[in-house]
């Protein structure tokens, strides 16, 4: 449970920051067009600036819980605190993407692989953490 666990993490917040990096700083363009089929060059100016604006700082947030998550890993598997906040932060975006679902219909392929993917590493993650919080918890 331990190595799946740290796999779901790792893969996920390498994904994180690699993503939120290259959306705030690098190429927010090409995430448009690659994840929304967006060519934001198309756009009228004060719409591409808006779009791009509010993107990167989205992105830049994602950045650092991904530093967030790396800085206090040790802490994230250990102590109830921050194991409840990284879950309930991963959690809220998986709730994000459900009510998506619900409320503006059905995504792209690679959303939902997204989506199973964020949900076996919150089961992963808290079925092996809670049993090793509580032992820390008890000692």
């Amino acid at each position: 449970m331990k190595a799946i666990s740290y796999f779901f993490f790792y893969v996920y917040i390498c994904t994180v920051i690699f993503a939120g990096f290259w959306g705030a700083f690098v190429n927010p363009a090409y995430d448009h067009q690659l994840l929304f089929h967006i060519d934001v060059h198309r756009l009228p100016d004060s719409s591409r600036i808006n779009l791009l604006s509010q993107y990167r700082f989205l992105r830049a947030l994602e950045l650092g819980f991904g530093i967030f998550s790396l800085l206090f890993v040790k802490l994230i598997f250990t102590v109830r605190k921050y194991n409840l906040l990284y879950l309930i932060i991963m959690a809220l975006g998986v709730l994000a993407r459900v009510f998506s679902l619900v409320f503006d219909g059905s995504p792209d392929k690679i959303f939902y692989v997204f989506l199973v993917f964020e949900l076996l590493g919150i089961a992963f993650i808290f079925i092996y953490t809670h049993r090793l919080i509580r032992i820390y918890v008890i000692q």
